[in-house]
């Protein structure tokens, strides 16, 4: 790997391997990150991060930068491992208590999504996250690769919650989010929230929105003087938290979340 002036990584020129790749089969392989996440260690952006790290090697070469292609030709090693066959993509749906962080280590030592999963799933990330004390519908995957597509905002998925509020609000109120708003230079995409039902100081509140930025609806509210007392995702994209109890965790049939990607469609 060559390093520029500015600090930037540029793509090591010694590519055979991918070039006799290419040569045999048609195919120029795919960035070492993307590898990594397909092979359910981990996302796509952790990977890059071991990368940084020096944890991740190719073929005997310890890797600084992500700038890397590889293919099935080339031997990969993570923490001196080699990296294992790729599974095949599965999904499931998890029901998220609160008071867990969703990640896989919290430096302040508290309990985590990945540290109360059944024992039998594979090694799995999580698809976005929940806050420590939101709860609900979180998807899963043992695909890092999947998981980074299906929470970026350009999926266009919509995240539905179910809000306890604190405060006195009207449906006017919660109106005022649906053109966007801006909190403290951060930009906020348009929300819908429908006021379902109020008794005294406190209402539930169903808010739908794309971005799913890091406690926005918290935020929002609190603009609004208003006081998040309980937050439930109860749908992401076209999955649906139903009657799954809490802390359970159940997959998605191949076929089901398949169809919802669009994947295997055949073309008109």
């Amino acid at each position: 790997m060559a390093k520029t002036s500015k600090g930037k990584w540029t793509p090591s020129t010694d590519a055979e391997p991918v070039e006799r790749f290419a040569e045999e089969t048609g195919k120029t392989g795919e960035r070492i990150a993307k590898a990594i996440a397909r092979a359910g260690i981990c996302s796509r952006r952790d990977a890059e991060k071991m990368i940084a790290e020096g944890r991740v090697a190719v073929d005997g070469e310890t890797l600084t930068s992500p700038a890397r292609n590889v293919t099935d030709l080339n031997v990969i090693t993570v923490d001196g491992k080699p990296l294992a066959a790729k599974e095949q993509t599965r999904l499931w749906r998890y029901h998220k208590p609160s008071g867990l962080v969703t990640t896989h280590k919290d430096p302040e030592g508290r309990p985590t999504v990945f540290m109360n999963l059944p024992k039998h799933l594979p090694r799995v990330v999580s698809v976005g996250r929940l806050d420590y004390n939101s709860e609900g519908l979180l998807l899963l995957t043992n695909d890092g690769d999947m998981a980074r597509r299906l929470e970026l905002p350009a999926s266009g998925w919509i995240r539905t919650y179910r809000a306890r509020l604190f405060g006195k609000v009207s449906q006017a109120d919660l109106d005022k989010l649906a053109t966007g708003i801006v909190i403290d230079g951060v930009k906020y995409g348009p929300v819908v929230a429908d006021l379902e039902r109020s008794k005294g100081m406190y209402s539930w509140a169903s808010v739908q929105l794309k971005e799913g930025k890091n406690r926005e609806v918290k935020r929002l509210m609190e603009r609004l003087g208003l006081k998040v007392a309980r937050l439930i995702r109860v749908q992401y994209g076209p999955f649906h938290l139903g009657h799954l109890a809490e802390g359970a965790v159940e997959e998605v049939p191949a076929k089901l979340w398949r169809e919802q990607l669009g994947i295997g469609r055949k073309k008109r």
